[in-house]
């Protein structure tokens, strides 16, 4: 097996558990998680934030330690983080050992989820890093259609704290030995220049470059609207008239929305500039939007907006990794696009809860759909803006 299809295959089953485990159960088993605890859904779904507020945080220290260390090693010290920290969650009695727990699963996330193993592709895999990432990203679609079935059939048979028990094993059994079977990183020897010069210089470079932080505002600014809508999307339908069941089939479009969006990005994309795609992207966002505020109403608009909204998340996934290194190149990656993806992962704890006010029960759709379509037509300046400032650098440096 070739090094590039090794990786490949390794990231593509850890990515499948580690989202599956991480993320998406919590979905499945927070009901059980409020009754047995005997707390608010506020404080169960703010404990959630928390954890996702964490990974930002920890998202740039990580990037720095995959930049120094590699993946094999680093990403298997984050599946057993995971598995410490489903392990201590499995057993919470209270809200002070379920933010513990989520304060290490946050933490472990940023060692094992998409930023990490983007960061890994980038030092093993040398040419066509970017198809890479778009591959990985087709087989991390599936870990929600497999994880929600299984973690309903598991807490079924087990209950929440056994499954996530059982999660924690997978962790430590099956992500952590996957993870120490990469390839060690060649160290390139301009990297070893580098040190020697001082920790951090090409970091240091891209926080300084114009685009940098309007990039990171971009991505945040989406981020936001994505997040929101996946926590409030079925009742924000069913206000503007749709039936539940109605609501839910059109909902399950965009997960292979997602896919198709990933596959146009290998296929029909794959010879533009990730900075071309990236402009697709972001505009498909606010054109579902304003398709969903002014014909919601309307199933095979509502159809619309799903299959735009899907396709627009499913290749912002793929921009994540590929934008970065586009615009900053492959040294220092890891550390690079942890610090980009920092405030689009507070942004996403954000998201819900923003939603939340402002789709009050007793308030319609306008408040919620106005503040998102907004926020969607900000990232899509803001990305606009970065590629143009990145551009005229590069203009400057000829």
């Amino acid at each position: 097996m070739s090094r590039p299809l090794k990786t490949i295959g390794i990231l593509a089953v850890t990515q499948i558990v580690s989202w599956g485990t991480l993320y998406y159960a919590f979905t499945v088993l927070a009901a059980g998680m409020q009754r047995d605890l005997g707390l608010a859904p506020e404080l169960v779904f703010g404990a959630f934030s928390w954890g996702l507020l964490t990974a930002g945080l920890a998202a740039a220290p990580a990037g720095i330690l995959l930049d120094r260390y590699g993946g094999r090693h680093v990403m298997a010290s984050g599946s057993l983080a995971c598995a410490i920290g489903l392990a201590v969650l499995s057993q919470a009695g209270g809200a002070v050992s379920l933010y513990i727990a989520w304060t290490l699963i946050g933490a472990a996330m940023a060692l094992t989820l998409y930023e990490a193993a983007f960061a890994t592709i980038n030092r093993k895999v040398e040419t066509g890093s970017r198809q890479a990432m778009s591959t990985l990203t087709l087989f991390g679609g599936f870990a929600s259609t497999l994880f929600w079935p299984l973690t309903a059939s598991m807490e079924s048979a087990l209950g929440w704290r056994d499954t996530y028990l059982c999660f924690a094993l997978m962790q430590v059994l099956l992500c952590m030995p996957l993870h120490l079977w990469l390839d060690a990183d060649p160290v390139p020897k301009v990297r070893l220049d580098r040190r020697k010069e001082g920790s951090g210089h090409r970091l240091k470079q891209a926080l300084r470059h114009p685009a940098f932080w309007t990039l990171a505002l971009a991505f945040s600014a989406s981020t936001f609207v994505f997040s929101a809508m996946s926590a409030h999307l079925l009742p924000l339908l069913e206000r503007l008239g749709l039936s539940l069941s109605t609501a839910v089939l059109l909902a399950s479009l965009i997960g292979p929305m997602q896919v198709a969006g990933r596959v146009g990005e290998m296929t029909l994309g794959r010879h533009a500039q990730a900075q071309t795609i990236g402009m697709l992207a972001f505009a498909m966002l606010p054109a579902a939007l304003l398709v969903l505020g002014l014909f919601g109403s309307k199933a095979w608009m509502a159809a619309l907006f799903c299959i735009l909204y899907g396709m627009s998340n499913g290749i912002m996934t793929i921009l994540r990794g590929a934008i970065p290194q586009a615009l900053f190149g492959r040294e220092d990656y890891g550390a690079i696009a942890g610090a980009m993806a920092g405030p689009s992962l507070i942004a996403k704890a954000a998201g819900p809860f923003a939603a939340a006010l402002l789709l009050r029960p007793e308030g319609g759709t306008t408040p919620l759909l106005a503040v998102l379509l907004a926020v969607s037509i900000a990232s899509l300046v803001f990305y606009l803006r970065a590629v143009q400032m990145a551009r005229a650098v590069d203009r400057e440096s000829l």
